[in-house]
């Protein structure tokens, strides 16, 4: 199934690969204001809409969507999770899972184009990190 696949370049920077949970590569974005996953279907090139998946691939999506989002709300702390497969700068079919507190630097405006950068900590990087390698190891 992911023979071939390669990651597009914009959605690798600024990201840490963490794994695959089920058929998505699973990536950290390096954004500290807010807790930021991104999804990625491992499928042809081709599929770039959620609609273009196969049934199966449709679920197995689904279900890493169900357990990411879950995980953003109780692990991170997330008032609001917001879902998103926009895909209007980057083709390559993915999903954006955002944890949003009304605290953050951005609420309740949108996140997508927010200007100001800030990397995670070394320390605060590598806790995340492992706090979603359980859920990758564990496959839920």
């Amino acid at each position: 199934m992911n023979d071939g696949f390669l990651l597009n370049e914009r959605l690798a920077s600024g990201s840490t690969d963490i794994g695959c949970h089920g058929i998505c590569r699973v990536l950290l974005k390096n954004q500290a204001h807010f807790p930021w996953l991104l999804l990625v279907p491992m499928v042809p090139p081709e599929i770039t809409e959620l609609h273009h998946l196969s049934d199966a691939q449709y679920t197995a999506v689904s279900d890493s969507i169900r357990v990411f989002s879950h995980w953003m709300e109780h692990a991170m702390h997330a008032e609001k999770v917001n879902v998103a497969a926009i895909g209007n700068q980057v083709r390559q079919l993915h999903i954006h899972i955002v944890g949003r507190n009304s605290q953050d630097i951005a609420w309740p405006g949108v996140v997508w184009s927010f200007p100001e950068k800030m990397p995670y900590a070394d320390v605060e990087h590598e806790r995340i990190k492992k706090l979603l390698r359980v859920v990758i190891d564990g496959q839920g």
